[in-house]
């Protein structure tokens, strides 16, 4: 048993939030109390009157939770561990110590490996070796079949066998027929497609934008048009039908306002952020180089600040980081081939408390939301709150205290974060009622 004190608890699904002890049990919330009940009266209230002898010893543990907030464990539905067929890059294991270390206790994997998780064999093996690592690891699967986007992959049975959405992350489903079977397979499964909106025709060089960054380099860059096309079309798709569609990584103004406007006429479209769209523009990618490129490509501050009132009045449903990790010597490279993408496990919530929270966007039970519950939702995974007989899955952290990005637990270091002074510094990561990440 665990029995978590004088914490600032924070619940955004049933708006709970103040002063409050938990009591956890097994993989379960046995109890949420006012701060300050004896532990005594707690577990006589639950029959365990017994346990009270035990406090400090095998079966009871506490955590004093005394200036720190508690929230669900976050949930992250795009990230990238290369696992299989790219482990020098992130492997399952290394994946899940870096969610954990990030206060995350779930993610769904992205299926562009190799093989790709287009068979109900590479599912498994992703899934059984996910059970292994102490946090809840999901994963999608593939819309089509070797992300060739020709033929669709067999949906149902790989729904059946625990995929918990589909996407092609990385490729733009450029069929328009074959996304709209898609759609009607995903709806009958009752799962979501999550789409990468960028049109290749539209790019010279990908993962830069076509402003002042591709000028600065040299070449032609990523348009915004390539992104905007692709989420108009999606859109219109995606209105006839009934299934659950995402946006994934929005970046420009124009494609926020189209989901904002889609919204309003259905309650299928979503839509995910990531925190490097909200908190850097093309700039980042002339001081830092290959460590800022990234599909889609960071924009203008117009795109940034587009993106953050998203975040604020709901257009854009969640926060998701597309942890992309690559090794030292790929980022290397030339900026035209070097791979684009950047990790982000480890750095979300504190960018989301001081891009977000700090200046005032959003509150912290609204940070929370977008990170746990609204994902989850997306999903139909059972996490994202805190109740009692609920999910033992959450996160203890110093919102005030800082640290120094680096000593990263992935096995990549890609970001441009590394060096920077962040707040919100993360105590304790439980997940299943055992701590996962210890600080």
């Amino acid at each position: 048993m665990l029995y978590i004190t004088n914490g600032y608890l924070i619940d955004p699904k049933s708006g709970m939030e103040g002063y409050y002890d938990i009591l956890i049990k097994e993989n379960k919330i046995l109890s949420i109390v006012e701060k300050g009940m004896p532990l005594a009266d707690v577990l006589k209230q639950k029959g365990l009157e017994q346990e009270s002898l035990q406090l400090g010893g095998t079966r009871m543990q506490q955590i004093d939770a005394i200036g720190k907030t508690i929230v669900p464990g976050l949930v992250d539905v795009h990230v990238h561990f290369r696992d299989p067929g790219f482990t020098h890059k992130e492997d399952i294991e290394t994946g899940a110590a870096a969610a954990a270390k990030g206060g995350f206790t779930t993610v769904v994997l992205m299926a562009n490996t190799k093989p790709a998780v287009d068979t109900v064999e590479t599912l498994n093996y992703v899934l059984e070796k996910g059970k292994k690592t102490g946090i809840h690891i999901h994963t999608c699967a593939n819309v089509t079949m070797g992300l060739q986007g020709k033929n669709l992959v067999e949906m149902e049975a790989l729904s059946e066998a625990g995929a918990v959405g589909f996407t092609d992350d990385g490729i733009p489903l450029m069929d328009e027929e074959l996304l709209r079977e898609a759609l009607r397979r995903a709806a009958k499964l009752g799962k979501p497609i999550s789409l990468h909106e960028e049109n290749p025709t539209w790019i010279t060089n990908n993962g830069v934008n076509a402003g002042a960054a591709a000028k600065y380099y040299g070449i032609g860059g990523s348009p915004r048009e390539a992104e905007i096309s692709m989420v108009e079309r999606d859109i219109q798709i995606a209105l006839t039908q009934e299934a659950d569609m995402s946006i994934q990584h929005i970046s420009t103004k124009e494609a926020v306002e189209l989901v904002r406007q889609a919204k309003k006429q259905s309650s299928h479209i979503f839509a995910e952020a990531t925190p490097h769209h909200f908190t850097l523009t093309e700039e980042a990618v002339i001081e830092h180089g290959t460590l800022a490129k990234m599909n889609p490509p960071l924009r203008e501050e117009a795109d940034r600040m587009a993106i953050i009132m998203g975040l604020q009045d709901g257009t854009i449903d969640m926060i998701a980081t597309d942890h992309a990790p690559h090794s030292v010597e790929e980022k290397a490279k030339p900026i035209t081939e070097a791979p684009s993408g950047i990790i982000g496990l480890e750095t979300s919530l504190s960018l989301g408390i001081r891009e977000l929270v700090e200046p005032g966007y959003l509150t912290m039970k609204q940070l929370v939301e977008r990170m746990s519950l609204a994902p989850a939702k997306l999903y139909h995974i059972d996490a994202g709150y805190l109740a009692e007989n609920g999910p033992a899955d959450l996160v203890i952290f110093d919102e005030k205290a800082q640290w120094i990005a680096g000593d990263y637990a992935s096995k990549a270091s890609n970001t441009p974060f590394t060096g920077e002074k962040m707040p919100g510094v993360i105590a304790y990561t439980i997940c299943d009622g055992k701590i996962v990440y210890q600080a």
